[in-house]
């Protein structure tokens, strides 16, 4: 049986996502993705699947409770299954809350609409019945 420990939801305007990319170019790139997050491709799609990511990262931290202590981006990594299916990998910091908070599994939920990425994360426990 699991338990739900955490939830994190984050929108993303892609339009104000976008005006951040041109202000700071690869820089912000480097800042929020690790290696191989950013796909290489340029066009119309790149601007939404940066910004999912960032919404992804962001809803993590919402569920591990670091909203008021952020950590680096680069400690929260979104990984596509061929499938097309999302999860996470957590590393340092991150990685550590989320062992503080006992959390176990996580469920990853990405959407792009017209001008918005969304991402829902829910983190849970595993209890055995007794």
């Amino acid at each position: 049986m699991s338990r739900i420990v955490g939830i994190g939801l984050d929108v993303v305007d892609l339009r104000r996502f976008a005006r951040l990319l041109e202000r700071h170019g690869p820089a912000a790139l480097r800042r929020i993705c690790r290696d191989g997050e950013v796909r290489i491709a340029e066009g119309p799609g790149r601007i939404a699947h940066v910004a999912g990511l960032f919404a992804a990262k962001e809803a993590t931290m919402k569920a591990l409770g670091l909203v008021e202590d952020p950590c680096d981006w680069r400690h929260i990594e979104v990984l596509r299954s061929p499938s097309g299916a999302c999860d996470l990998a957590l590393h340092g910091r991150v990685r550590e809350a989320a062992t503080r908070l006992g959390a176990e599994s996580f469920a990853l939920s990405l959407s792009h609409e017209g001008d918005y990425a969304t991402a829902v994360v829910i983190t849970t426990i595993h209890e055995t019945t007794p």
